[in-house]
């Protein structure tokens, strides 16, 4: 929430843009922009943009271009193009799961080992066609554990909390070859019909977590931070989490959503909630492990990765039980060109680093890692034209502080992407001003809304904006402004977006 200073600031700035403008051609902010970062005290060397009609020699404005900045979530731009033209919109991940024994009757007398593939959107709604799976095939009882094998990936220890010390928020998630509904919990809390306690919810309603609940209900209006709730998660296993602080009793609802679990202790509680809502049966816990692979199955050529008889889809062996390299079920996920719209318009982060390590895994074979995929992505960059010295992708999500680009190359991105395959859903899979994603309440009444395609960004210090925008005659242009600067993400960063974005829409 802004402060009444800046609601006062934005006044001015809005007032301020809407004055007669010249135009501007060539280097040098637009006048628009200028007099808004001097209103907010921005300095210009804080600044740098690119305005430029799709397909012309020549920008209509540019400022600084050369200089590296941090795009923040700007670079899932990077990462999303990269994707499309290095696996295509129709790639689908596929989770496979294996029995481990034989099926005699619908009981599997061993375990059932399900192989993680990466899926970024692995939700609870996806994860529940898999298990139904496994019923529609006949299974009924599984008398072993359920085994996971998360082999896929081959990343190095990551702390979740080393962005901003939040390890459970679920913009910090770390990747998983198996992350099951983004590992996320939704806690529900809402005054006790005692008129002390406050009654807590979890959705899914997982067996596994254990909460305890010290909170107390309190008098006050329903404000606050966490409207006084203070959620911690207990030490590994990560199977507990206590509630304390005092509930305003004028909440009816509040909700939190935070990721507590192990990925693995996650997709083994909700698989036995789904299972045994089927009707079936599954005796065993959880344990690690990995689907043995015969070396005639692998390619060397291909960087170790399975031949296609190996992954599974060929159905169980004739006498019921897997040979370990064919699978029982294979999920197959939504196309990557239906989540990609969910990458950039809702700024996903984790659903980011799956792509980039897809890609790497892909093209330089599994298991994946984060060296392949910076490989992967640099290497497609250069095959499209595009300069990528200097750039800094690091997990190639922009939630970092480390990452890199200048408005230069982000526009070259943007340039190239209008003119490669696929074009359609990468633009498509932007933000629509005033409609949708993170733009839906930006620019609602403006002349422009719903004609601008954009991918913002924004960290401490950061902010910046990309995409396409079609003025009234019809002609598009391409607009990438990035402005790092001391409190460039509490209102000033919005507000140059703004001046820039409606001037370039007058153009």
């Amino acid at each position: 929430m802004r402060s009444p200073g800046a609601v006062h600031c934005g006044i001015l700035v809005w007032l301020l843009a809407l004055a007669p403008v010249a135009a501007v051609a060539g280097a040098g902010l637009p006048e628009p922009v200028a007099r808004v970062a001097a209103a907010l005290g921005v300095p210009a060397s804080d600044i740098s943009l690119w305005v430029q009609e799709l397909g012309a020699p020549e920008p209509l404005a540019v400022h600084l271009p050369e200089t590296p900045r941090n795009p923040a979530s700007v670079m899932k731009l990077v990462t999303s193009f990269a994707a499309l033209q290095g696996l295509n919109p129709a790639y689908r991940w596929h989770t496979e799961v294996h029995a481990l024994g034989p099926i005699e009757q619908g009981v599997l007398r061993g375990d059932l080992l399900i192989r993680g593939g990466g899926d970024p959107y692995l939700v609870a709604e996806e994860y529940w066609k898999l298990v139904g799976g496994l019923w529609g095939r006949g299974l009924r009882r599984i008398e072993g554990d359920l085994v996971f094998d998360v082999s896929y990936f081959d990343l190095p220890p990551e702390d979740p909390g080393s962005f901003d010390g939040r390890p459970d928020r679920i913009y910090n998630l770390v990747p998983h070859p198996l992350l099951v509904n983004f590992n996320a919990v939704r806690f529900e809390f809402q005054p006790g019909g005692d008129g002390r306690s406050v009654e807590v919810r979890t959705d899914p309603p997982l067996r596994y977590l254990q909460v305890r609940n010290r909170l107390r209900l309190g008098e006050g209006r329903c404000a606050g931070y966490q409207r006084g709730v203070t959620l911690t998660v207990l030490a590994d296993p990560r199977d507990e989490v206590l509630l304390e602080g005092r509930f305003p009793n004028a909440c009816n609802q509040y909700r939190l959503t935070r990721s507590v679990l192990l990925p693995e202790s996650y997709a083994w509680d909700l698989f036995k909630v789904y299972w045994a809502q089927l009707g079936g049966e599954l005796e065993g816990g959880w344990r690690w492990g990995e689907l043995a692979v015969p070396a005639a199955l692998v390619d060397p050529e291909a960087g170790g990765r399975r031949l296609p008889d190996a992954a599974g889809l060929n159905g169980p062996a004739a006498n019921g039980a897997e040979d370990d390299t064919r699978a029982f079920h294979v999920h197959r996920s939504r196309p990557l060109g239906e989540l990609v719209r969910l990458v950039n318009k809702y700024s996903n982060n984790v659903m980011t680093r799956h792509l980039k390590l897809t890609l790497g895994a892909e093209r330089f074979g599994a298991p994946a890692t984060p060296e392949k995929g910076l490989e992967a992505i640099l290497e497609i960059l250069a095959m499209h034209g595009i300069d990528t010295e200097g750039m800094v992708i690091d997990n190639a999500a922009g939630l970092s502080r480390d990452v890199r680009l200048t408005t230069r190359q982000v526009a070259d991105l943007l340039q190239a992407a209008w003119e490669a395959p696929y074009m359609p859903e990468f633009v498509s899979s932007m933000a629509l001003s005033g409609l949708d994603g993170t733009l839906r309440r930006r620019l609602e009444d403006a002349p422009s809304r719903g004609r601008m395609h954009l991918k913002t960004g924004t960290l401490n210090d950061v902010s910046a904006v990309a995409g396409y925008l079609q003025v009234p005659d019809g002609r598009r242009l391409l607009v990438v402004l990035m402005v790092n600067s001391p409190d460039a993400h509490r209102g000033p960063g919005e507000e140059l977006q703004d001046a820039l974005l409606n001037w370039a829409y007058r153009q």
